[in-house]
């Protein structure tokens, strides 16, 4: 009778598991998003935001806000788990749900030209909104992803007073997590 169980628990994970990555979406649409969204991100840059993150002290570490690395190692491993790929579809489509509500803040002080961000902004709601279509159910927000974006508001964009430098260093942040979710989701094509 176990085994009977286990071998229905294992057919469903595999059932779960492929029907995520068959999303059409996912399959012709992702990579040229995260493409798109990584370029944008890399628009952003002006030469006056080079030289000042080039010549400043501060660092989203200063600002005591570490990126998430625990976060990613657990949804990479979640290959381990029941229902792995929807978890990490979810968790995906919720750090760009946060990005995006952070890049909606007050970013006047920042050179970057507006409609980038506008271009930006409208692609990675696109991604999120494309993956999310792939999911089978809702998921609950991660607690703990959700309050790093906390973080990076509070601590360094208006603790910085919204300005160039703080822009530039969310940017930066910004970047590692786009290539880190591109990762996360390539590697549910690759399994």
């Amino acid at each position: 009778m176990l085994s009977r169980v286990l071998l229905v628990c294992l057919s469903l994970s595999l059932y779960s598991s492929a029907s995520s990555l068959s999303c059409r979406w996912v399959d012709h649409k992702f990579r040229q998003h995260s493409r798109n969204s990584l370029d944008l991100i890399d628009t952003m840059v002006s030469a006056l935001l080079l030289d000042i993150a080039h010549n400043s002290t501060n660092t989203t570490e200063d600002a005591e806000v570490n990126f998430p690395n625990d976060l990613y190692r657990q949804a990479s491993k979640a290959s381990l788990f029941f229902f792995q790929a929807e978890d990490k579809l979810s968790f995906t489509v919720q750090i760009l749900e946060e990005m995006a509500a952070l890049f909606e803040e007050d970013h006047s002080n920042a050179s970057w030209e507006e409609n980038t961000v506008d271009h930006f902004l409208i692609v990675v709601t696109q991604q999120a909104d494309g993956l999310h279509s792939c999911s089978h159910g809702q998921k609950k927000k991660n607690k703990k992803l959700h309050m790093h974006f906390k973080r990076l508001s509070r601590h360094v964009l208006e603790q910085m007073g919204h300005s160039a430098e703080s822009w530039e260093l969310i940017r930066k942040e910004m970047k590692t997590h786009l290539m880190r979710a591109d990762q996360l989701v390539l590697s549910l094509l690759t399994n």
